[in-house]
């Protein structure tokens, strides 16, 4: 459960490169857009190692010993003053943003990982989030989440937005996400293949029990 709060090596080189005033910075994301390079922003993973920041959503999902020791671990990571991340964190924001303004392909994957807060399912409505705490607009934020990922797999003709002849997997949002992307978490109906599932009942089958091998 330990969180990496110390300085990895080249992390300084790193916080260098991120300097969005910076030439490296800039020199970064042009050789990234150029070579046709996609990223996958995996802003989950890292909000969980950074001081400050809130618990992820979630956690009651988690076996009652797991949930524990991530809370632990988030109590230790809050009263580093020294982190790296602190720096490190708004800095990705950062890259991610100017990255997909210069034209890069911004796609997004939560990788649960970490210290074992980042729970599926949860950390992608996170994902979208941190998205816009970026810089990006509710809708930019939607589709890095949705249709960039499936462009980029080739699979955009078929899945990745809602058209006539598309795979029907949906979710239906009480609110309007285009405008206040926390609404992204209001989901009353999760169609899978068509058939409609209910998001409470889903998530009541499984709290308690995530991470039970």
């Amino acid at each position: 459960d330990k969180q990496p709060d110390t300085c990895p090596r080249g992390a300084s080189q790193t916080i260098n490169a991120l300097d969005e005033n910076g030439e490296p910075f800039t020199a970064l994301v042009k050789k990234l857009v150029e070579k046709k390079v996609a990223l996958t922003s995996t802003l989950t993973v890292f909000e969980t190692f950074t001081p400050g920041r809130p618990l992820p959503p979630g956690l009651d999902v988690l076996l009652p010993e797991l949930k524990q020791q991530f809370e632990a671990g988030h109590r230790r990571t809050s009263q580093n003053q020294t982190s790296i991340y602190r720096t490190l964190f708004p800095k990705a924001l950062a890259l991610e943003r100017a990255f997909a303004r210069a034209g890069g392909m911004l796609i997004a994957g939560t990788d649960p990982t970490g210290g074992g807060g980042v729970v599926p399912g949860f950390s992608n409505q996170r994902q979208l989030e941190l998205l816009v705490e970026a810089g990006f607009t509710p809708l930019e934020a939607i589709r890095i989440g949705t249709l960039n990922g499936a462009t980029y797999l080739g699979r955009d003709g078929r899945v990745g937005s809602i058209a006539a002849g598309k795979q029907a997997d949906l979710i239906v949002v009480n609110g309007n996400p285009a405008a206040a992307i926390g609404d992204v978490r209001r989901v009353e109906t999760v169609f899978k293949q068509g058939v409609g599932f209910d998001p409470a009942k889903l998530i009541a089958s499984v709290s308690g029990r995530v991470g039970l091998w």
